[in-house]
């Protein structure tokens, strides 16, 4: 498998679950306005040109982070990253795969982009404030989003806090959001593809 990443992007939610799961992969990192590493053609690889993007051996490609961290922990069942398929408590993991997505991902975004206007970014931090109160009401008796096992919708909901220092958002108002971003921090799996994006040191 190949991953194309850029470093701090939601691209480190599957470099994350890969670790997790175990599974050996190449990682292609992609600076903005550059080539990836490998020198290809990522507008074939995926042509709305942000990452991450997932390459499988046999050459078939899958886009969008939430199919990819799913598929990933599909291919390792026994380390239990994501519910069996069916099961309520899969829809319950898509339920917070898409709330992140939608809820925390699309509010965060235009706080990182200059031109947009500051009454815009103004309302995407309101309406992020409200979700976060919801995410750390939900974490007041479980270490995880689904419990007491660790998921690929953790990766994703630490991923995202790891965003608040770059846009000046301090997490202590939400205790259980900073329990749970300390912890998660800790995870080997986690170190690791911190290191390799060279956002923590070894």
């Amino acid at each position: 498998m190949k991953l194309y990443y850029s470093p701090g992007t939601c691209s480190l939610s599957p470099h994350i679950t890969l670790k997790e799961a175990g599974i050996s992969a190449q990682y292609i990192k992609i600076v903005a306005g550059q080539a990836p590493e490998d020198g290809s053609d990522y507008s074939k690889i995926n042509p709305n040109g942000y990452v991450p993007a997932l390459v499988l051996d046999n050459g078939q490609i899958i886009t969008e982070g939430v199919a990819i961290v799913q598929y990933i922990a599909d291919q390792v069942p026994n380390q239990q990253l994501v519910p069996p398929v069916g099961s309520l408590e899969r829809y319950r993991l898509i339920s917070w795969l898409n709330f992140i997505s939608t809820e925390l991902h699309k509010a965060f975004s235009p706080l990182f982009h200059a031109e947009v206007p500051d009454a815009c970014k103004a309302l995407s931090r309101e309406q992020l404030v409200k979700r976060l109160h919801y995410v750390n009401d939900q974490l007041k008796e479980k270490p995880f989003l689904m419990g007491a096992l660790f998921s690929v919708a953790d990766a994703y909901l630490f991923t995202m806090l790891s965003w608040a220092a770059y846009v000046d958002l301090d997490l202590t108002p939400w205790p259980n959001l900073v329990v749970f971003y300390k912890q998660v921090a800790t995870r080997p799996a986690v170190r690791e593809a911190l290191i390799e994006e060279g956002l923590l040191q070894a």
